[in-house]
């Protein structure tokens, strides 16, 4: 019996000691990562020649270490209530959120999963360094930074394999997304805070009204206007957040796109004078705006979850 005490506690310390991975996207193994494809702005770089070595840290390949983060359950969230109506305060992830019942819905089974929305940009969009060939090679950070690259690009690729498998076409998207972020600009002028509700989450809805509360108190009138058609649209970035350990289908789609176009803008004061920007003139604008669908719900669309400041 000493020597099972022992034994369960020599394990108990190597449990302890050893960390938890955090990512929380299965993956396929190491064969299987051939179907990402150029076609969807989501490349490799030059890491397709580096040594075998790189996809292996401490003893378990990459593909390994982010399938035992997915069983981890560090960023899947789990509620018996309406997400958006949870107090989501920051940007930043969050771990699994759970609330219980009242005893008397436990017991009538009146309780029912319901999320509308996970509330949060996953990993929001950032620009990073450019690094050249001879230290991506020989140095030790730019090995380091190849490997973050590329489990970047692969849950980027992971995600859209899975939105494709719902019939997930890019150049429908592209077109759709295109109507939304004019839409969206428009309603945001003639600051009609009712009609801009159904295509943005609830979070997003909060900011966007407080814009327009504090540009009526400047300005009484804004044209907004975009010249098509348009310079570039881009995916930069796709992210699944899983909501259900048990079932991989239960999960939403985080697209972060870039658009690149020329605009005009005039704002106008109470007597309908001009007092900022020029109809007449043309500007160029980049926005970086997330895009957000469920899954899981019959009858999802996307809306706009969020939009990145570089």
């Amino acid at each position: 019996m000493a020597l099972v005490r022992r034994i369960h506690t020599v394990r108990s310390l190597l449990r302890t000691a050893i960390p938890r991975e955090t990512s929380s996207l299965p993956v396929h193994n190491g064969n299987d990562f051939s179907w990402i494809q150029i076609g969807d702005d989501f490349r490799f770089g030059c890491w397709r020649s580096y040594h075998s070595s790189l996809f292996h840290v401490h003893g378990k390949s990459v593909f390994s270490r982010l399938y035992e983060g997915h069983n981890a359950n560090t960023h899947l969230l789990r509620s018996i209530m309406i997400a958006e109506s949870l107090p989501f305060t920051s940007d930043k992830r969050l771990a699994t959120t759970k609330v219980k019942a009242p005893p008397q819905l436990q017991k009538t089974g009146a309780v029912r999963v319901s999320m509308v929305s996970p509330g949060f940009v996953y990993e929001p969009y950032a620009l990073r360094e450019n690094i050249s060939i001879w230290r991506r090679c020989f140095t030790r950070s730019g090995w380091q930074r190849t490997k973050e690259d590329f489990i970047r690009e692969l849950r980027s690729a992971y995600a859209i394999a899975k939105l494709r498998k719902t019939g997930y076409s890019k150049n429908s998207f592209y077109i759709e997304a295109l109507e939304l972020y004019k839409e969206i600009n428009i309603l945001m002028a003639n600051g009609d805070k009712k009609t801009i509700r159904k295509n943005v989450t609830e979070r997003m809805y909060s900011a966007l009204k407080n814009e327009i509360k504090q540009r009526e108190a400047i300005w009484d009138g804004v044209h907004w206007e975009m010249i098509e058609p348009v310079i570039k649209i881009k995916t930069l970035q796709a992210r699944l957040i899983g909501i259900d350990r048990t079932d991989l289908k239960k999960a939403f789609i985080q697209l972060t796109l870039e658009f690149l176009t020329k605009q005009k803008f005039e704002a106008y004061d109470s007597k309908g004078n001009v007092v900022a920007g020029d109809k007449k003139k043309e500007v160029l604008v980049r926005d970086i705006w997330v895009f957000e669908k469920s899954l899981f719900h019959t009858g999802a669309y996307w809306r706009l979850c969020g939009r990145i400041k570089l």
